[in-house]
């Protein structure tokens, strides 16, 4: 039985499709926390990863264990609503496996480290009982009136215009 199902979980998380990768969240605890995500082929990452052998991109598995961690920060928040959870950092990821539409991914992320509007989480994240990958993330709590910092500008050479 589900302890958040998506509707709860988009009421916390900014995400929307097709880039909410959290259905359901299973198990919550102060400093832990059990979400999943069911992988189907129509997804869009699919139709160029490959397609013919469709597999989840590593990155997109890493930032469903971001947005799980996220779910777990901002739960017990009461002005969540104006504030935002950044991923700020990624350290030791390791993708075992393939994930493949069909798959239930379970993610399991774990704080290991907070200090005011900082979190590190460790998790993983398995299909059918097999770890598929492990990353450990970093989090920044922000307020949503707060502008990210604007990208560099990149000179580039006029004889390399196109």
């Amino acid at each position: 039985m589900a302890i958040l199902d998506i509707n709860e979980i988009r009421a916390i998380l900014p995400h929307r499709y097709p880039f909410l990768l959290v259905d359901r969240i299973l198990e919550m605890e102060t400093d832990r926390i059990v979400g999943i995500k069911n992988v189907t082929f129509n997804e869009p990452q699919f139709t160029g990863h490959f397609p013919d052998f469709p597999v989840m991109p590593g990155v997109m598995i890493v930032e469903a264990m971001a947005q799980t961690a996220g779910v777990l920060v901002l739960h017990s928040m009461p002005d969540r609503a104006n504030k935002l959870v950044l991923l700020v950092a990624i350290e030791n990821a390791r993708f075992r496996k393939p994930v493949v539409p069909g798959d239930t991914l379970r993610m399991e992320m774990k704080i290991i480290k907070r200090k005011a509007s900082v979190a590190k989480m460790a998790g993983i994240a398995t299909v059918d009982g097999v770890v598929v990958a492990e990353a450990e993330v970093m989090c920044k709590l922000a307020d949503k009136e707060e502008k990210p910092p604007a990208a560099p500008e990149i000179k580039v050479p006029a004889e390399a215009a196109v």
